[in-house]
């Protein structure tokens, strides 16, 4: 029984439950001159332009199923993307950026993005296709500051174990479009967006930084975060002179719950980890597995995570009323605090974790990558890892500490073998974990 070709097929099953084909045409419909977005319906004759912006890893591929539908009634439009997961469009623009560092790419993007969102007017209608990593491929900065110092926060933030939660609350701060900005820029045109989520329970205000969705976050929260982590003495000057502005009155807050700016503004939860695990199962127990999903929303370092799975895969394999094989699925987005100067990202480095845990001990094999086919600054998605794994790494005379250690997973299953490599899937909704027991 090849348990590790089943696991990344049954991962993949789970990417393409989330592909944005699916996710667009089934929230975007168009009924001769009648639009319809889930249950809200617009005439068409009664709106002067479409325009479509967007950002995210999946948004150019959103942008091209979107054209599909809407074709030459789109005016216009501009959607910023990751590297390597752009597409053909013929109506709207796309510009290929830094993430999880911003760069100058970004900053072009976004000016180009909010250059059409302050022309649209009340007879307009903007359509706004948001997936994860928005937050870093919007790119802006307040007035006063350089782009050096954004790529200095966005790099101790992503590094210094902070949740995405309070990542993204400084990211709002430093941010003119971030926030719910990007509706008041938008406004008095109509704007729906269509979301794809990253982020676990799926908080509208979290995703991308909520750039539609109203925001409860404060200037006086980002120092907080900032103190929690020890961030100060490595922030600029410039930065932490801004925000403690904002806390002070002397710089204008985020648009809040109830402001009118928000009053012709949809937003729409398009897809979410749930789906891609719900897939997951769906085509798992077509292979014969008893297929469960355990839990959506894993959060947490990855050192607990992996104690937390291992040891619920244990007690699965020893309970001898329940059916074997099995699928036990769980999506979520471990944290991880790099300490080590290695190659890698959460997904290696949890996989890494397991193998540690399983090794010698035959009957589970665990699989952890991330949806949108990139784990980290790596070309890898995640990796696969079973008892066999730590016993191939002796064989090659590795220390799995010693990789642990240096957070240097990449490196360790190139070597060992276990990579899950698919390049970039133009989606995007966090982790999937699959762990078979046998």
């Amino acid at each position: 029984m090849d348990t590790k070709g089943d696991a990344e097929k049954i991962f993949i099953a789970g990417v393409r439950g989330v592909l944005p084909e699916k996710i667009i045409t089934s929230h975007l419909k168009l009924d001769g001159p009648i639009l319809k977005v889930n249950d809200h319906t617009f005439d068409t004759r009664n709106i002067e332009n479409i325009y479509v912006i967007g950002a995210g890893k999946a948004s150019a591929a959103m942008a091209h199923y979107a054209e599909s539908i809407l074709g030459d009634r789109i005016a216009g439009g501009h959607v910023v993307v990751k590297y390597g997961h752009s597409c053909k469009l013929r109506k709207i623009e796309v510009t290929e950026a830094g993430h999880p560092i911003p760069d100058s790419n970004g900053f072009l993007a976004t000016r180009r993005i909010l250059e059409i969102a302050n022309q649209a007017t009340e007879r307009d209608l903007v359509l706004c296709l948001i997936s994860g990593g928005g937050s870093a491929l919007m790119a802006d900065l307040p007035e006063g500051l350089i782009p050096e110092e954004l790529y200095i926060v966005n790099n101790l933030l992503i590094r210094c174990g902070a949740s995405i939660n309070e990542i993204n609350c400084i990211r709002k701060h430093l941010s003119a479009v971030k926030g719910g900005q990007l509706a008041r820029a938008v406004w008095p045109a109509t704007i729906v967006s269509l979301i794809l989520s990253d982020v676990t329970g799926n908080p509208l205000d979290v995703i991308a930084s909520g750039p539609t969705v109203p925001d409860e976050s404060t200037f006086g929260e980002t120092l907080e975060i900032i103190e929690r982590y020890g961030l100060a003495k490595d922030l600029t000057v410039g930065i932490v002179k801004y925000l403690n502005e904002g806390r002070e009155g002397l710089r204008a807050e985020t648009p809040k719950p109830g402001d009118p700016v928000f009053s012709k503004t949809i937003n729409i939860l398009a897809g979410t980890n749930i789906t891609a695990l719900e897939a997951s199962k769906g085509f798992a127990a077509d292979l014969g597995y008893n297929a469960s999903v355990i839990d959506s929303e894993k959060y947490g370092d990855v050192e607990s995570v992996a104690a937390s799975i291992i040891e619920t895969a244990r007690q699965y394999k020893n309970d001898d009323s329940i059916s074997k094989p099995a699928c036990l699925l769980f999506g979520g987005e471990p944290t991880l605090k790099v300490q080590g100067q290695g190659l890698g990202g959460r997904n290696q480095h949890l996989a890494l974790l397991a193998a540690v845990r399983l090794a010698g001990e035959s009957g589970i094999t665990f699989l952890s990558a991330g949806t949108d086919g990139t784990d980290g600054p790596t070309d890898a998605a995640g990796a696969v890892a079973d008892s066999e794994t730590v016993k191939t790494a002796f064989s090659l005379k590795m220390d799995p500490e010693k990789y642990i250690s240096e957070f240097d997973s990449y490196n360790f299953f190139r070597a060992a073998g276990g990579h899950i490599v698919t390049g970039p899937t133009f989606t995007n909704v966090m982790d999937l974990i699959v762990v078979l027991v046998v």
